[in-house]
């Protein structure tokens, strides 16, 4: 964390013409337009910053749409609450109970206070977030479905939505009532949908949904739409009835004033995380009481009921709409959080008119810069997808939706920004947001080239962020009340950093993460090793690792003396031959390589590859991106006395027995690696705390059970699934990097840094379990198959590499140019080293991977290796 903070200061000190007036405060300052105020009257932005959310260290968070951060005193004011107070079941008549009802109450109000409204006119109907909402919404309303004699209902929305919003579709066809899309323009000209006045009479209750602002492109739509399509004076389509308005208010809110004495749409769903980070997962519905007594429930819960009888077919409901409609106990404790939400937001901020005035100056600045930013040739940096010039905040939100492109106007896809972005520690969003309308709207993508993509592989989250050279989504940043000038002054330099000359504005190209990270001890343990002699049939038998059965690996039917037809053997004469000439195992994800000289290999890649890892209180994957000082962990496979030895800096040696039986009884537990369940066992007290006390955090080491494989599908060449089984890898069974590819890229590094740079260094940076000798630079990305010895491997795709790759195994530290350089040099993509998987395997013998042996490489029809399919991005781990 400290690392993180000192980047940042680095980051906020380079200021060189002709950048520097543009991101100075004073230049901020000027640039205020009317509507616009920058911090609160309460005290510095310094100071919150400091108090309440010191948490951040040296990260720049600008995902406030995706949820606010929040403040410490929030937590710390409802855990003293929750100390203090006895609060029971609130449907229960004790004391406790009617303490947690009162109090319930009392936030229902405070939620009525807020938006300016009272019981008399709202009820708030609490729900698990705003989409719980939306679809009570669609369960509820009294729809007139087609074909029942009466005019039918329609269910219309903006098609700049969010996904939950338009998803209300299926339930109202389910009971055959039309959903119809609108698109914002249309709006404008909605007045021409006036029906006649003999037709003014209709009551066929129809139901339009719109966002108060747009959560793709900061967007706020007028919020007298509300009254004038419920006057009738607006009609999103030609359709005699009476309109009824849902307003999405979700993003607004979190940002913004509702006026409910001014606006009142008849339904309002929220969620409270989107104002104050804290408690998540509840929300709520407020219904206008004058169209709630015509919604209609069939089900009821806990709660609900006046009265009912298990015999026979009678229920009375409770009169409350609120109690009608919360089936069982809500969550109580969470809504009494609120109250401390309120309390905190209005104490540090003074209320929402004032976030709205500091956080539309922030988004305005950024916009102004971001809009003026422009190469040599004069193209601009950014694409900025908005319907506002940032004028007014009445009009815009602070979001800011961009692509970047290069030189040459071609959008950069979304996937590197973020991994950029990820390197100066900021935290954006990428993607389409849930929000498909609005990215086809900016991205000028119709319903073919969304089909095609879907086709093509991409899906929502995913990482594929160009296909046939057009993006399929975008990056967002967005502003909350606690965001700073910093804030915004730290992302504009990232993209002048990594985007234009370095003559017109230079970042320190090195950065400490760690704290205080010495040298780590030298890799004295790979000559020892290499030197060790072992049986290899005794270990495979002993450890289970010879695929004896084809439930285990499903591998393509073909034999390995036979070439798949499709490939293409590449004949090499003249030329020196490939070899390999370094094989790394990584007993422990993340930690230090172990090289070896030749080691056995079974169903799952090398034995004991990424085995065990690290993991946090919650059982969640610790990995070099959270925790650098793992890369200083040096574990140590000795087979001849069946241990793992762990090695690190000040730390004295620990070791395992590599059997997983040790006749003491085994809790088996269940942990995620790239979305896949793995089956593991923790390693104990005794480990645990080592790890604990070198990493400073609470944390365990687990290992993967042997008794419950990982099995996953992965697509090779000609598209065909095959059944892999994994150990604790994110990707694939091997990864297998070029030394020819290395020297090339080395190249274009040291160009950059202006020191030099070893290739061993650079090697172990990829992290790969088999390097080669090849003679020609990602001459590997065109093959389809390889042999090495008497092992064959098909190979499955790239790997895309991560911020991993920037980490210095040696010392810990980190530097951005790494992946920028790749990025640079391979076209915007970061595609590094090959996967591969086992072919079949011999049960008869060992198999062993040894340095030396030579590689026959065979090559592919189609030159272009699709990547893995995945959502998120991989690293060798």
């Amino acid at each position: 964390m400290a690392g993180q903070a000192q980047s940042r200061a680095e980051l906020q000190q380079q200021e060189a013409p002709p950048w520097g007036e543009l991101l100075s405060f004073q230049y901020f300052q000027r640039m205020c337009p009317p509507g616009a105020g920058y911090g609160y009257s309460g005290g510095s932005m310094q100071g919150m910053r400091e108090s309440e959310f010191r948490r951040l260290g040296g990260m720049t968070y600008l995902d406030h749409a995706g949820t606010a951060l929040f403040p410490e005193s929030l937590l710390k004011e409802f855990t003293d609450d929750l100390s203090k107070n006895i609060y029971g079941n609130p449907h229960s008549q004790n004391i406790s109970s009617k303490l947690t009802y009162d109090t319930i109450e009392h936030v229902r109000y405070r939620i009525l206070q807020h938006f300016n409204t009272t019981a008399e006119d709202y009820t708030i109907i609490f729900t698990s977030g705003s989409t719980a909402a939306l679809k009570l919404v669609a369960e509820t309303f009294p729809w007139i479905p087609e074909g029942s004699g009466h005019p039918s209902s329609r269910f219309c929305y903006l098609a700049d939505n969010h996904t939950s919003v338009v998803g209300m579709r299926g339930i109202t066809a389910a009971i055959n009532v039309l959903s119809v899309p609108v698109k914002p323009k249309e709006m404008l000209l909605s007045e021409k949908n006036r029906v006649p006045a003999e037709e003014q009479n209709c009551t066929t209750p129809h139901l339009f949904c719109y966002p108060a602002q747009s959560n793709f492109s900061g967007t706020k739509y007028p919020l007298s739409w509300i009254q004038e399509i419920k006057s009738g004076k607006l009609c999103p389509i030609k359709m005699p009835g009476k309109w009824f308005v849902l307003l999405d208010a979700a993003s607004y809110v979190s940002t913004s004033p509702l006026d409910l004495t001014v606006h009142q749409p008849d339904f309002i769903p929220i969620s409270f995380y989107k104002i104050f980070g804290f408690p998540t997962g509840l929300g709520a519905l407020l219904v206008n009481n004058q169209i709630a007594p015509f919604l209609r429930k069939s089900y009821f819960g806990g709660g609900t009921a006046a009265g009912y009888l298990a015999g026979e077919e009678f229920y009375s409901p409770r009169p409350s709409v609120a109690d009608r409609f919360e089936d069982g106990t809500i969550s109580f404790l969470d809504i009494i959080a609120l109250k401390h939400g309120f309390d905190a937001l209005e104490r540090l901020t003074g209320g929402m008119e004032n976030i709205k005035h500091h956080t539309f100056a922030l988004s305005h600045y950024t916009y102004t810069v971001l809009s003026t930013l422009k190469y040599s040739n004069g193209a601009p940096v950014v694409h900025i997808y908005s319907d506002s010039d940032f004028s007014s905040p009445d009009v815009q939100g602070p979001i800011i939706n961009f692509n970047v492109l290069d030189e040459n106007g071609d959008v950069i896809g979304y996937s590197q920004v973020d991994k950029l972005a990820s390197l100066y520690n900021i935290h954006v969003r990428t993607g389409c947001f849930c929000n498909t309308g609005a990215c086809q709207q900016h991205l000028r993508l119709s319903n073919e080239d969304v089909k095609r993509n879907l086709q093509a592989g991409h899906v929502c989250g995913d990482d594929i962020d160009i296909i046939d050279g057009r993006p399929t989504g975008s990056v967002r940043i967005s502003f909350g009340y606690m965001s700073t000038f910093e804030d915004a002054q730290t992302f504009l330099k990232f993209i002048i950093a990594t985007r234009l000359s370095e003559s017109d504005f230079k970042f320190p190209s090195q950065m400490t993460i760690t704290q205080s990270v010495e040298s780590p001890i030298q890799n004295d343990h790979t000559a020892n090793n290499n030197a060790k002699k072992f049986s290899l049939k005794t270990i495979i038998s002993d450890t289970g690792h010879c695929n004896n059965s084809s439930a285990a690996l499903k591998t393509p039917e073909t034999s390995r003396t036979v070439v798949s037809e499709s490939a293409i053997p590449e004949y090499r004469s003249g030329r020196k031959p490939i070899t390999v000439t370094n094989i790394y195992l990584y007993p422990i994800k993340s930690c230090s390589a172990f090289e070896v000289s030749e080691w056995p290999v079974g169903n799952q890649g090398l034995l004991y590859d990424r085995s065990w890892m690290v993991v946090n209180q919650n059982g969640v994957c610790i990995s070099q991106k959270q925790e650098p000082r793992l890369c200083l962990v040096h574990p140590l496979i000795d087979l001849e006395q069946n241990i793992m030895v762990i090695k690190a800096e000040g730390m004295d040696p620990i070791s395992l027995p590599l059997e997983e039986n040790t006749g003491r009884e085994i809790q088996i537990g269940q942990s995620k690696v790239c979305a896949h369940r793995v089956q593991t066992y923790d390693c104990g007290e005794r480990i645990a705390e080592w790890f604990s006390e070198l990493l400073g955090r609470q944390c365990r080491l687990i290992r993967q059970s042997s008794d419950l494989k990982r099995n996953a599908n992965q697509k090779h060449e000609k598209g065909q699934a095959t059944t892999v089984s994994l150990s604790l890898v994110n990707e694939a069974q091997y990864l297998l990097i070029n030394t020819a590819s290395i020297l090339q890229l080395k190249e274009q590094i040291t160009e950059r840094l202006e020191e030099p740079l070893q290739t061993e260094e650079l090697i172990q940076r990829f992290r790969a379990n088999i390097v080669i000798s090849g003679t020609e630079s990602f001459e590997e990305e065109e093959w389809a198959e390889i042999s090495i010895g008497t092992l064959c491997f098909q190979v499955v795709g790239p790997c895309n590499r991560c911020q991993i790759i920037c980490i210095d195994p040696q010392t810990g530290q980190r530097n951005k140019e790494f992946l920028q350089t790749l990025s640079s040099t391979r076209g915007r993509k970061t595609k590094f080293g090959i996967y591969l998987m086992n072919q079949s395997l011999c049960s008869s013998l060992p198999n062993i991977l040894s340095v030396g042996s030579q590689v026959l490489p065979v090559l592919k029809e189609d030159r272009e290796i699709q990547s893995p399919l995945s959502n998120e991005e991989k690293t060798s781990g």
